[in-house]
């Protein structure tokens, strides 16, 4: 019997996990994405941008590879379709991004392709831009603007909160990958292949999807408000921030997709780490703790040399020429001693009435324990001789400093014992 309260427009619930089932086969029609956590990721991120408001933050999503020709327009393109109020760009100014998303109403869902003429190392820092993208990450996010004329002029915030999307050949600020699922993108293999996109054909397809997922959102909106989804062990912080909206949409669809989210978070976070290089003096404390590899002491001449040595290291070609030991202090000295000293060059004896400017591991240690990534297996002995030395300098920290009695061994044969100078 027909159900009298139902009208002749009416339709049954949508199913969530059948319709981002529906939304991955079509951009699997389309794109070939580097892993099963990519497609995951990039189907929640395009239902959650129907669902901004009920979450605190937006992650931004980045198809980032290191040539042309890798398909991170193609994943745009498709993203364009299935958005709401997408706008695709190549190019645009700080004043042009703030007056499109400062109208909650009219929000666009901004698809940047091309990002690195923008923050690649030939732009002009764009600060003004950076600041803008990354205060639209949060729904609090503000740009303030004096608003009247002259003498009455008010200062005035406006929201810039508002979902990003981009495409670009290497790395973006440190500050706007932290706050993104980072897709690395790759040319397709001959074996793999996918549908020539018209626009004129498919947009129409990815068109009814939309409406599907603005349908989908709309029904489920209310129940996710103040949801906290259950994050995976070892997501915190920033992760933490990128991914709750992502598996709050996996919750809501049910099926499967909320265990295929929760694995996409930890492969996708995880590889993000694997590849984030970090600032440039993270990664060089990083490697001198791995050149250390529980040395007490090394001299800078030979640490300028084991650090030009290291293949995929920026230290051979530091702005044109090998890093000088002037860039090596300089660098260091931005990090503090555990007794919160800046990191500096000591005098360390090399035979009866010499000595040489070099490091001591008990200097680093703490910069080492407070920003370096946690040790591979071959660098533990050095994270472990680290960890003992900085405890071991707090009750000893006003103890005389005694000169070395012994010229310094090489690197590979140092041994404990010797005081610092």
């Amino acid at each position: 019997m027909t159900d009298p309260t139902r009208t002749a427009n009416s339709r049954p619930p949508e199913d969530g996990a059948a319709l981002l089932d529906a939304v991955e086969a079509f951009h699997r029609r389309f794109n070939v994405f580097p892993s099963e956590a990519a497609y995951v990721a990039v189907v929640l991120w395009d239902a959650h941008t129907h669902l901004l408001d009920a979450f605190e933050s937006t992650p931004r999503i980045a198809f980032l590879s290191p040539e042309p020709g890798s398909g991170k327009t193609r994943a745009l393109e498709i993203i364009e379709t299935l958005t709401p109020r997408s706008m695709l760009t190549t190019d645009v100014s700080p004043a042009a991004l703030f007056r499109s998303v400062s109208d909650p109403e009219a929000r666009p869902t901004v698809l940047f392709d091309e990002i690195d003429t923008t923050f690649g190392p030939k732009a002009a820092g764009n600060e003004d831009l950076r600041g803008l993208i990354n205060s639209g990450h949060r729904r609090s996010g503000v740009v303030l603007r004096c608003v009247g004329d002259g003498n009455t002029q008010t200062v005035q915030p406006f929201p810039v909160y508002a979902a990003l999307a981009m495409g670009g050949l290497g790395d973006l600020p440190d500050t706007i990958m932290s706050r993104s699922v980072i897709v690395r993108m790759r040319r397709r293999a001959p074996n793999e292949k996918v549908e020539p996109y018209r626009e004129r054909i498919h947009a129409a397809q990815g068109h009814a999807l939309r409406e599907r997922l603005a349908t989908w959102a709309a029904a489920i909106r209310d129940q996710l408000h103040d949801v906290w989804p259950e994050l995976p062990d070892g997501i915190s912080d920033r992760p933490a921030d990128v991914w709750e909206p992502l598996l709050a949409v996996a919750d809501a669809a049910g099926g499967h997709w909320p265990k295929r989210a929760r694995a996409a978070c930890v492969q996708l976070v995880t590889a993000a780490k694997a590849n984030d290089k970090g600032s440039i003096g993270i990664r060089l404390l990083t490697d001198l703790r791995d050149i250390f590899n529980g040395a007490e002491r090394m001299l800078s001449t030979d640490l300028l040399g084991r650090l030009a040595e290291l293949d995929d290291a920026p230290w051979a070609d530091l702005d044109g020429k090998p890093i000088t030991a002037r860039a090596l202090a300089r660098m260091l000295g931005d990090y503090v001693t555990a007794d919160n000293d800046p990191i500096k060059p000591r005098n360390i004896k090399t035979g009866p009435k010499s000595s040489a400017k070099g490091y001591y591991a008990s200097d680093l240690a703490d910069a080492w324990l407070r920003y370096c990534p946690p040790p591979s297996q071959a660098s533990a002995t050095a994270a472990t001789s680290a960890t003992a030395q900085v405890r071991a300098l707090f009750p000893v920290a006003d103890t005389p400093q005694v000169a070395d009695s012994n010229p310094l061994p090489a690197p590979e044969t140092a041994t404990a014992g010797a005081a610092p100078r």
